[in-house]
């Protein structure tokens, strides 16, 4: 499949970020974002074959408005400039780890983990660090997740958490904010013929990080 009428629609709503430029090229909008939702579908089915809790809703309920909330925002554009869906649990709004898929042209990515938990997520997580590093440490260390990942890309605390121990000698796996992994791609890479292929790929060697979070969130979500 062809993302070009994807990018194309966001660079010219990038250009035209107006309710009236928008109603005019609704046609337009619907055409890309059908696009979107086939590809989403598709990926779905390539994370069935490795992490089934990630997959157990409608494709439609993890992809996000393109609407912008501008209620508290100095930014009044109505509209988002990007695609994007989140492959979780649930779907979108799912507290769980899981699989994010962003197109929006020259900043297109993979990601995955969690963004922004709650505060009893995040202590679970850091709990879950706390009392099992070696296992946590193998997964980020780990040949494939770092060919893909590099490293967990959240900004980070200056200080130990409250309730964790200053000394341990991991602590600054403890700091982080949140738990995300990112991967960008280029316009040129989203029109090559096995595109799913690599997006599997990306995603398959999330999973163990996936699982690890998700190990404590369900220990708050039980």
């Amino acid at each position: 499949m062809s993302f070009t009428t994807v990018f194309a629609f966001l660079k010219e709503l990038k250009k035209n970020n107006n309710r009236d430029w928008f109603e005019a090229n609704r046609n337009w909008y619907l055409e890309a974002k059908s696009v979107f939702e086939v590809y989403v579908s598709l990926v779905m089915g390539e994370i069935k074959k490795f992490d089934k809790e990630a997959v157990n809703t409608d494709p439609k309920k993890c992809i996000f408005r393109i609407h912008r909330d501008i209620r508290f925002s100095h930014d009044k554009t109505p509209y988002k400039i990007n695609f994007g869906a989140y492959i979780a649990k649930n779907g979108r709004n799912s507290p769980f780890a899981g699989y994010y898929f962003h197109i929006e042209p020259g900043a297109s990515m993979f990601a995955g983990g969690i963004y922004l938990p709650q505060p009893d997520i995040l202590r679970a997580i850091r709990n879950e660090i706390y009392h099992n590093t070696e296992e946590f440490l193998e997964i980020i260390n780990n040949p494939d997740f770092i060919r893909h990942f590099k490293e967990i890309d959240a900004p980070r605390l200056s200080f130990a958490p409250k309730g964790f121990p200053k000394d341990f000698p991991y602590v600054d796996l403890l700091k982080f904010k949140y738990y995300t992994v990112t991967k960008s791609f280029s316009e040129k890479e989203a029109q090559m013929p096995d595109f799913i292929d690599k997006t599997a790929e990306v995603f398959k060697a999330l999973l163990p990080l996936n699982r690890f979070l998700n190990n404590a969130i369900k220990e708050i979500n039980s």
